[in-house]
């Protein structure tokens, strides 16, 4: 069920040098009109944290709706990602963001953002991430806090952090899920089409991500044709010994290719694809978790349940009313 929100007000604060991508990303998700969503939906509000004329990278002038004395009626307030790792936080901001969290508002960091919330003291004895590249600092800024590295978002209830820029579309998808419920999120991410459920625990980057030319003639291939074949069933062992290794071999060059392991990746595969043919008609729900290779209506329901927070009929529902 949807948890209720303290109140429907996000407040995105904007500052000298904002950095454009993270504010944007609160825009699209939560600034934008969105009727089919009904009169609950979110009201909007820019706060800035200085006076005088505010500049964005790439030179782009913000105008904005107030000062930071709207944190005292917003519900969540967002904090993009902040001008560095390095630089100073006003006071009287940390005290704004200090004030609003301890009456029950929401705070949430994009990106480089989580250095204001150290600064401001919202991170101690918490769990929290940021990007990759920042976490050393992150951890210097915040020793009292519980960094969680290699994740895409961070949920403690009222203080939520995301990892890099792209991270934080995974995490504000999330509030909505936890404030309207899948169906609701689910119509925003096909807005902005992008998946609309990415796991806080996936991991924020693979080192890997191309692989090497001798086992790109063998992966490669490999995956393209499970990928036109999810009806069959494939075994860490069968997989191998198509792709010609031993199963030792083949894991340990699967996991560094893809970042994670053959049957996450498979499972991954066939709920894209059962998502994508709920998305484009009515075939039956017995048909498609066939057509994947789920077996059966109910384990294809499990998992949607387990890793989408819904079931596939009322995924399909939420998608066609957009």
């Amino acid at each position: 069920m949807p948890n209720a929100c303290p109140d429907r007000l996000v407040v995105a604060l904007a500052y000298d040098g904002l950095c454009i991508f993270e504010f944007g990303i609160a825009v699209e998700v939560f600034g934008l009109e969105r009727p089919e969503m009904g009169p609950d939906w979110y009201r909007f509000a820019v706060a800035g944290i200085e006076p005088g004329p505010l500049r964005a990278t790439g030179g782009i002038r913000i105008a904005v709706d107030g000062g930071l004395d709207l944190l005292a009626e917003a519900g969540t307030v967002v904090v993009p990602g902040w001008c560095g790792a390095a630089a100073p936080v006003p006071e009287p901001l940390c005290a704004a963001l200090r004030a609003a969290a301890a009456r029950g508002a929401r705070v949430i960091s994009l990106c480089s953002g989580a250095f204001v919330l150290a600064a401001a003291g919202l991170l101690a004895g918490r769990r929290a991430t940021t990007h990759w590249r920042y976490l050393d600092a992150l951890a210097r800024a915040a020793p009292d806090a519980v960094l969680v590295p290699d994740v895409l978002y961070v949920d403690e209830g009222t203080v939520l952090t995301a990892a890099g820029s792209a991270a934080g579309i995974d995490l504000c998808l999330h509030l909505v899920r936890r404030d309207f419920g899948p169906e609701a999120a689910n119509l925003v991410a096909r807005r902005l089409v992008v998946p609309p459920h990415r796991e806080g625990s996936q991991r924020q980057r693979v080192e890997r991500p191309v692989p090497t030319a001798r086992e790109g003639a063998r992966l490669s291939p490999l995956l393209d044709r499970v990928r036109t074949r999810l009806d069959r069933p494939h075994t860490l062992a069968t997989l191998a010994a198509e792709a010609g290794m031993s199963p030792r071999t083949f894991l340990r060059r699967f996991r560094a290719t893809t970042g994670t392991t053959p049957a996450a990746w498979l499972l991954a595969e066939r709920l894209a694809s059962a998502r994508a043919l709920l998305e484009t008609g009515a075939r039956p729900i017995d048909d498609i978790a066939a057509a994947c290779g789920f077996g059966s209506a109910a384990t294809l329901r499990h998992h949607f349940r387990t890793r989408l927070g819904t079931s596939p009929a009322r995924y399909r529902a939420g998608l066609v009313t957009a």
